[in-house]
């Protein structure tokens, strides 16, 4: 039986170091590679509407870049040099498979069994054949990962998007995915919630960087004004997984752009 006070400390450390994981994973859409546009420039009403704090976000884009530029690049950087190829992909692995318990919760509160199966599919095959998740052999079985979250909960039961968000060290998000956000990290079961600290703060500060470190190759597809470029994606991503691939019509995006969605 769990110690509630332990169980509460150890949640509560996996919330920091969580928002210090999504502080790289924001930051990973300014580094995606920029899918070819002719888009002309966007209304200002329809900017407004979307992005009415962007005075705001365009400040706090700009010192998490500072904070990405100083510290945490620097530290992927290095992990990147010293770490082998397949190691570096077995991590990857390993976390993404400590992940499907809440893509098959969010799969479930969404009604979509095939992908609660997949995910838990996933979950049985990593472990069990792949060594804890260092090997993928789900996609091997034909089952690729299928992300959830809570946020794409809201959005499939038809909780609006609200104002785009650029959060400190977080990064990018919108009102209703930064609730899902909240309740991700507090309420949904975790496969976190087993491990016991302190390794539960060492693999959280290893993902934080695998994950940066994953996304240096792209960084020289980036192009234009980088907060332009993050926003787009972001909403752009977020629709293309709320609706599982089928991309509405988007004030911020081109028909060119919505064909790149599956690279990313």
């Amino acid at each position: 039986m769990k110690n509630p006070v332990k169980h509460s400390v150890t949640r509560h450390g996996r919330m920091i170091l969580s928002v210090l994981f999504l502080f790289a994973a924001g930051q990973a859409f300014a580094q995606q590679p920029p899918p070819p546009s002719d888009q002309e420039p966007m209304p200002n009403a329809q900017a407004e509407e979307r992005d009415p704090w962007e005075g705001w976000n365009r400040q706090v884009h700009a010192f998490n870049e500072f904070v990405d530029d100083w510290f945490l690049r620097p530290v992927a950087q290095g992990y990147r040099f010293i770490t082998p190829n397949v190691v570096d992909n077995a991590v990857t692995n390993f976390f993404t498979n400590l992940g499907e318990l809440n893509n098959f919760a969010n799969s479930v509160l969404q009604l979509k069994g095939e992908s609660a199966v997949v995910a838990l599919g996933r979950f049985t095959y990593n472990t069990t054949f792949g060594l804890g998740g260092l090997f993928d052999v789900g996609t091997a079985f034909g089952l690729p990962e299928r992300p959830e979250d809570m946020g794409q909960t809201l959005g499939y039961w038809g909780i609006g998007s609200g104002p785009y968000l650029v959060l400190p060290f977080l990064g990018p998000s919108t009102g209703r995915d930064f609730g899902g956000l909240a309740v991700d990290l507090t309420v949904m079961p975790s496969t976190w919630d087993y491990i016991e600290s302190p390794e539960n703060y060492y693999l959280r500060a290893l993902q934080l960087v695998d994950v940066r470190a994953d996304l240096i190759p792209a960084e020289s597809f980036m192009s234009g004004d980088s907060y332009t470029f993050v926003r787009n994606a972001y909403l752009q991503r977020r629709e293309f997984l709320i609706n599982d691939g089928e991309v509405k019509s988007d004030p911020f995006a081109s028909d060119d752009e919505d064909l790149m969605l599956e690279d990313f």
